[in-house]
């Protein structure tokens, strides 16, 4: 098999893996001929944490592998064409990739062949030769392979900018029914390694100048969505306790796309939940940025997410309580959880009303989203000149045009959209509509 077709085999393998956002590490160049950039940067496109799009030779190593998961692709037992490269095939793909400008990194991962350890040996000869054969200083992702050793997890962070390991599945019930080949336990061990390490690492990097970074760009792990009965509330109180526990940098959440005819997971013939990733994403931010809790965003009596209201939205309409907040005085803090109003606009705000109060205009320059946050704020005690603030009116501007314009399109009209009266009609067609049904 010729490298093409490899790649064509090990790209398309690689493509329901959500975690490849390199951001966050830049790494100088260490040699005076060396090649390739980390500061710039990040064939798939993925974004930088300041916005930045990016371009990485996404590939797994081999597609043949040990484990039976029912949700994945690569299982033992599926019949699809397998492939593998040698160590020195990858790292000639990335630097002819990237010297032709088609790429600015690496992402690798790759199946479990012989071994947790003899895989993760064969991912850390393809970072040696490019570190130093190639003296490539450019982005690379690693996949750190569960249940390899701590000595090759160790050595693997010195290579790489960022190291993830997937948990795949919420819950350990989960991984018993759909990879009954992983445990919980073997994937949070090398997260934990990986957090100890990180921290470390920037204790020594401070006293010692020359001291090598490991994975300066943190780690990451991604969860599948919609193979298993787990509620989003379950999810998200599992993505708040990994960002505390091991300082994660990004939860990645993957719609599942049905590749399998199990009894235990979804048929093909079903749409991905991509509504419901996309909510995930909404609310991961929430967690990140904006001081929410699992608990707030979500609650034992409500563990699904409203598939009509962003979390925010949602949050806020079930806080009357709360609202309307007075723009010239109102806390920081406080200033996040107004639908309309991101980090960098609640930040505008502050410098700004130092210097002068506020009115709807001002607001406007500062980059807040009036029609929704109108319902929410005063401006120097008053509501917005005109505003008639109605049930009906509030969904129509908080809720997506998309979503508004595919209710319309199956017959709803406005007067039959209610936030408090939600009719399971409507939740079901909105579910038919976004292939959660």
């Amino acid at each position: 098999m010729d490298i093409s077709e490899k790649l064509r085999i090990l790209a398309d393998s690689a493509k329901f893996d959500a975690a490849c956002t390199s951001s966050g590490v830049d790494r100088a160049g260490g040699f005076s001929d060396g090649i390739g950039s980390a500061a710039s940067c990040g064939i798939c496109h993925s974004f930088a944490s300041d916005g930045r799009c990016i371009s990485l030779l996404k590939v797994l190593m081999t597609n043949y592998c040990l484990y039976d998961c029912k949700y994945c692709v690569n299982r033992r037992s599926n019949d699809v064409p397998r492939a593998r490269f040698t160590p020195d095939e990858i790292a000639d793909l990335t630097i002819n990739f990237y010297r032709r400008n088609y790429i600015e990194g690496l992402f690798l991962s790759s199946g479990i062949i012989q071994s947790p350890d003899y895989t993760c040996e064969q991912i850390i000869e393809v970072l040696t030769i490019l570190r130093v054969k190639y003296k490539f200083c450019g982005y690379i992702h690693a996949k750190a392979i569960p249940g390899a050793s701590p000595e090759l997890i160790e050595k693997l962070g010195t290579l790489a900018d960022r190291i993830s390991v997937n948990i795949e599945l919420p819950s350990q019930k989960s991984l018993d029914k759909l990879a009954p080949d992983k445990s919980k336990n073997s994937i949070l061990l090398p997260m934990g390694q990986i957090t100890r390490q990180i921290q470390q690492n920037s204790y020594e990097i401070v006293k010692y100048k020359s001291a090598p970074k490991f994975a300066p760009a943190g780690q990451s792990t991604q969860m599948i969505i919609g193979a298993t009965p787990d509620t989003d509330f379950q999810i998200l109180r599992l993505s708040e306790a990994m960002y505390k526990k091991y300082s994660l940098k990004r939860v990645f959440y993957s719609a599942y796309v049905p590749v399998g005819d199990s009894k235990f997971i979804p048929t093909a013939d079903e749409k991905p939940p991509l509504l419901r990733e996309h909510r995930l994403y909404q609310a991961d931010w929430l967690l990140r940025f904006y001081g929410f809790t699992a608990g707030e965003i979500l609650d034992e009596q409500h563990q699904d997410f409203n598939l009509l209201l962003d979390p925010k939205c949602n949050w806020a309409i079930h806080h009357p309580e709360v609202f309307p907040l007075e723009i010239n005085r109102a806390p920081y803090e406080m200033l996040l959880r107004v639908p309309g109003i991101g980090v960098k606009s609640a930040q505008r705000i502050i410098a700004a009303r130092r210097q002068a109060k506020l009115d709807y205009k001002d607001l406007k320059k500062l980059g807040v989203v009036l029609k929704r946050a109108v319902y929410f704020i005063l401006c120097m005690g008053k509501r917005a000149d005109g505003l008639i603030v109605t049930e009906i009116g509030m969904m129509r501007q908080l809720m997506s045009a998309s979503v508004v314009k595919e209710l319309e399109n199956n017959g709803y009209s406005g007067e039959q959209l209610s936030f408090f009266d939600a009719a399971p009609t409507l939740e079901d067609r909105v579910k038919c509509l976004t292939g959660e049904m």
